[in-house]
């Protein structure tokens, strides 16, 4: 799986010149975009196929900052997965080392809201990401 990367941009420092704390949630978010086109699901494909996946849960540990400029690589990778959530694990480094840790919890739903147990509806869904998995 390829790693994603993000250019820091100088609207998303703070007034110290520091990469702005919210913005790494922003981040993990388009690396999971990214992901989930690399194992050949589009987030738009997938939600024209009736499938949403909110975020449920999520959480960042910092390490180091970063500033305008950085480029920060993000590895994206499947933590858990059941018929219903996927859970994604982060790691975003600059200059090799480690700035942040982060995870997201999501679960499955159709259009309405209503739960999809997303091994049954979408199989071939649920096997990409299974066999992320096996690959890291």
């Amino acid at each position: 799986m390829n790693v994603y990367t993000h250019k820091v941009n100088y609207y998303e420092t703070d007034k110290m010149g520091i990469t702005h704390n919210s913005n790494y949630i922003r981040f993990m978010e388009e690396a999971r975009v990214d992901f989930l086109s690399q194992i050949g699901f589009p987030f738009d494909k997938i939600e024209e196929e009736g499938i949403i996946s909110p975020v449920i849960r999520v959480e960042y540990s910092y390490r180091k900052t970063t500033t305008f400029a950085h480029v920060i690589s993000i590895k994206v990778e499947v933590d858990k997965l059941s018929p219903v959530k996927l859970c994604l694990k982060y790691e975003l480094t600059c200059n090799g080392e480690v700035c942040g840790i982060g995870k997201s919890e999501h679960c499955f739903l159709n259009q309405e809201g209503r739960p999809v147990i997303v091994e049954k509806e979408k199989p071939e869904f649920f096997n990409a990401l299974k066999n992320s998995m096996e690959k890291q």
